[in-house]
């Protein structure tokens, strides 16, 4: 065998594994989340930001038509002359696109979307069958990709159908969720602790040996002054104190855009939050309407309610390199959707004595502005769309939520929303510098 037959083979074989492997698994995951929609659902769009779970299926299968079998097929002809303009997002250099908010069409139907879907998986098993040579590598590395292009779109769809659903009088239930097992291991309703940090020239970012977004690297350096970080998320009992206490009536804990979103928007309460007939807190969820549970996770803020409740408290939202560097000795576990709950849960006791709830639960807002690293190069070509266009105007969130995808998490994942979004699994976690001297409550931890 030569030289170039022993590069090519292995290089075959493992775009193959990946394809049957990774491929199925992730684009069978996601119509399996959409099994308990009956068909009406599919075209349901409550606002811009929200996108049909029909368009969701499409533009997944678009996007591997489109960066996959348009590109290393010669003469491809699309499933359909028309879908790359329905189901193109935002891809000016691929072409127009039809607008955001008119993306709940009657046509194609759910059938059509389906038949598309099974279409270009074919074309893309064949092509795999055909490759050889150096595109073998671009194909594989275009497919993992696309394929945790999928997977963001995945929890993308359970948040819009918890919108949609929230927003139908008749407040449907999405899923059955699976009973919370009790335990003496939640710190819900006990206090917050402070975790010492220390300060120094440090490093962040991704160092490319495995798969990473573009706007995870480089890997840089990075100074950061002492910090402490809490032992847990903020709880819905620790927010309704927040509430009760006038919050969103006083101008003093807000950013100023903050405080013109509170008023133009009529917030009293995160996102879902609403009182029964009797004045009790209730909260929709993707298993239906529920009674707050006081010692869960606060969920569905946004970043100008999250800064204000960090005010309100004294302290202050971390920075993205606080986080990432409390995460990087410990392991990726959580809350993830694998758990089946898709709602957060009480937090428990972490074995090492670090932070809790770090992966999983709810996004956390950091008060980083979303930019670019330094030395970051967006890729060229189309794919150099995918991220960076969008580093403006936006705050990072950090390490995933109860609707994530385990096998989509790293603790280098920079997540980004606009100051105003409350629709996604978005929590808090407060921190604050550390003082000269600590109290006997707080525990050092260095990473």
């Amino acid at each position: 065998m030569s030289v170039l037959a022993a590069q090519v083979l292995p290089a075959r074989e493992s775009v193959q594994r990946a394809f049957t492997r990774d491929y199925q698994k992730v684009r069978a995951e996601t119509e399996r989340l959409c099994e308990p929609l009956e068909t009406d659902d599919y075209n349901m769009q409550s606002m811009a930001d929200v996108s049909p779970p029909k368009w969701h299926l499409a533009h997944t299968t678009w996007f591997f038509e489109n960066f996959v079998l348009a590109a290393f097929v010669p003469g491809y002809l699309p499933f359909h002359p028309k879908f790359g303009y329905l189901f193109n997002s935002y891809y000016q250099t691929v072409g127009a696109f039809h607008p955001r908010v008119q993306r709940a069409l009657s046509r194609p139907t759910v059938a059509q979307v389906y038949e598309y879907r099974r279409h270009v998986d074919m074309r893309m098993r064949e092509l795999l069958i055909r490759a050889e040579g150096e595109a073998l590598q671009e194909i594989g590395a275009r497919i993992e990709l696309g394929l945790h292009h999928e997977q963001q779109h995945q929890e993308l769809l359970l948040t819009d159908i918890k919108h949609v659903f929230a927003s139908n009088p008749l407040r449907p239930a999405y899923h059955r969720a699976p009973r919370r097992q009790e335990g003496s291991t939640a710190l819900g309703s006990t206090a917050l602790r402070f975790l010492e940090y220390s300060g120094g020239l440090k490093q962040i970012g991704h160092d490319g040996a495995a798969f990473a977004y573009d706007n995870e690297m480089p890997r840089h350096p990075i100074y950061v002054a002492g910090y402490e970080l809490a032992s847990r998320l903020v709880s819905n009992g620790e927010f309704l104190r927040f509430i009760e206490a006038g919050g969103y009536r006083d101008s003093r804990h807000w950013l100023s855009e903050g405080w013109n979103a509170v008023n133009e928007r009529g917030w009293s309460a995160p996102l879902y939050w609403e009182r029964d007939e009797t004045g009790a807190w209730q909260v929709m969820t993707l298993s239906g309407m529920a009674a707050i549970d006081e010692v869960e996770p606060v969920c569905h803020v946004s970043y100008f309610e999250a800064d204000a409740y960090a005010r309100w408290a004294g302290k202050r939202l971390p920075t993205e390199a606080e986080w990432e560097l409390a995460v990087q000795a410990l392991p990726i576990q959580g809350n993830f959707r694998e758990s089946g709950r898709l709602h957060p849960q009480p937090a428990e006791k972490c074995a090492s004595g670090g932070p809790a709830q770090m992966f999983g639960d709810v996004w956390e807002w950091t008060q980083s502005p979303y930019s670019a690293y330094p030395g970051y190069q967006p890729p060229t070509g189309s794919l150099g769309e995918y991220n960076g266009k969008f580093m403006c105007n936006q705050f990072v969130l950090r390490g995933g939520s109860c609707a994530t995808p385990r096998s989509h998490m790293r603790a280098t994942y920079r997540n980004f929303f606009t100051a105003a979004d409350r629709w996604q699994f978005s929590g808090i976690r407060l921190a604050q510098d550390r003082p000269a001297r600590s109290s006997q409550d707080q525990q050092a931890h260095n990473p």
